[in-house]
């Protein structure tokens, strides 16, 4: 219940920490669910698909979007009826919503649940920095990368280690903008591309 909300608070800060970073999770992030959360790790046929996203971020002086520090702008209201239901930055997942570095932290779960939540993280992040984040889950943590939406996507799925549902991990980078959302056994479909909707168009 709360150790696992850590753990899955945990996985986010850890990115910040070593990639001085919330790109590459399932549709938690984007395109899928199902009953287990396991969203859809194919791109779309309009994406190109890589083993590692090398080099393809453009380069950006600066973000061209800002940072909302509303969770519920974020998704669009097809998004929010597959969530319904899920408690939205609960005081017990604290600290969530807008962070004094500039970036937002959105926790969709019910704290008395022991599995079932994500967690989503948008910051601020270069293009260098961004490239040996997502180049090192390529290589050398087997996630998927490919380029929709004109940015780098990448993201991977696996069985959680205590109940029977699948864990996942999507990440979406775009004009110095990550979007890292880490889930349990709940992947909405559409979760990941209605936030880049949301932020770049």
């Amino acid at each position: 219940m709360a150790h696992r909300a850590s753990r899955l608070a945990a996985a986010a800060a850890s990115v910040f920490v070593a990639a001085l970073l919330s790109a590459c999770a399932p549709e938690a992030g984007g395109s899928g669910s199902g009953g287990a959360g396991r969203p859809s790790t194919s791109p779309s046929s309009s994406s190109s698909s890589t083993s590692s996203p090398r080099g393809t971020p453009t380069p950006s002086a600066t973000a061209s979007a800002d940072i909302p520090e509303d969770c519920l702008a974020l998704v669009d209201d097809d998004v929010l009826a597959q969530l319904e239901g899920t408690p939205l930055n609960d005081p017990a997942f604290a600290p969530t919503g807008p962070q004094p570095d500039g970036s937002l932290v959105c926790v969709w779960r019910d704290p008395a649940t022991d599995t079932t939540g994500l967690i989503t993280t948008i910051t601020y992040l270069s293009r260098g920095p961004a490239l040996d984040l997502l180049n090192q889950l390529a290589d050398d943590e087997g996630f998927t990368c490919y380029t929709p939406d004109g940015g780098t996507r990448c993201e991977k799925t696996w069985q959680n280690e205590t109940y029977p549902v699948t864990d996942g991990r999507t990440l979406f980078w775009r004009d110095d903008i990550l979007i890292d959302t880490s889930f349990s056994n709940l992947a909405p479909s559409g979760y990941t591309a209605s936030i880049v909707t949301s932020l770049f168009e």
